[in-house]
């Protein structure tokens, strides 16, 4: 069974997804929030497996609650306890997009993808499976479209390109060149193919990358990729 977490301030949009998810038969959830500060305490008293974060809410909002949620450190990294909570959920962004411009940033902190407040419900539903199964719901090609239209006309961009090219320099060859398949939209089983490896071996170089680069999805190694132009 699926676990979410709501967060939105509107109770219309929490109880239209209540409705939505809770006719699903593998999904159940197990509390909701209308406000990102009450974030933290919700994940640790009921352990959801994914967070649906509205972007603007009153008091904190869904930027810093997903910045808060996913830099905590899992079990067994440095700095953590035994005190501390399970590993993090994995966070699903809600949006009109068309009116927000801070996708990108909840990519960065760690999101695993987004999806519009008006996505049919089949599709939320099938975004929250795929997230929970460990694959983000906005493609590296997608995300390449947002990063251009988020960042069109702002400075900063050589920075962002020589710190994400010094990055991509911690990697052996292999796994540079699994990061840029994966920044170039790249399935596993196609990266294989192009790569002549099997998909068992790619998918532990995308651990390894996201390990030496301190990354929490393939969106953010397709972050970093586009960043460093290694994927144009």
């Amino acid at each position: 069974m699926i676990r979410v977490l709501l967060v939105d301030d509107d109770p219309l949009v929490r109880s239209g997804l209540r409705l939505m998810l809770g006719g699903a038969p593998d999904m159940k959830v197990v509390a909701e929030a209308m406000d990102g500060a009450e974030v933290a305490a919700m994940v640790a008293e009921h352990s959801p497996d994914i967070v649906l974060m509205d972007i603007r809410m009153p008091g904190m909002d869904g930027l810093a609650a997903t910045e808060a949620l996913r830099a905590r450190p899992s079990p067994g990294s440095p700095g953590s306890s035994i005190q501390e909570m399970p590993h993090p959920p994995e966070v699903l962004v809600l949006t009109t997009f068309n009116s927000d411009e801070h996708v990108l940033r909840a990519l960065r902190a760690g999101a695993a993808g987004f999806v519009l407040k008006d996505t049919p419900p089949r599709e939320i539903v099938a975004a929250v499976r795929k997230v929970v199964a460990g694959e983000p719901v906005l493609s590296p090609a997608v995300t390449q479209q947002l990063i251009a239209q988020v960042s069109e006309g702002r400075g900063g961009r050589e920075i962002r390109a020589e710190r994400a090219r010094a990055r991509l320099g911690l990697l052996g060859d292999r796994e540079r060149e699994v990061a840029v398949a994966v920044g170039q939209g790249r399935t596993n089983a196609e990266i294989a193919a192009e790569l002549y490896m099997s998909v068992p071996t790619v998918k532990t170089h995308v651990s390894r990358i996201l390990a030496k680069l301190d990354l929490n999805n393939r969106v953010q190694i397709a972050l970093v990729v586009y960043d460093a132009g290694a994927a144009l």
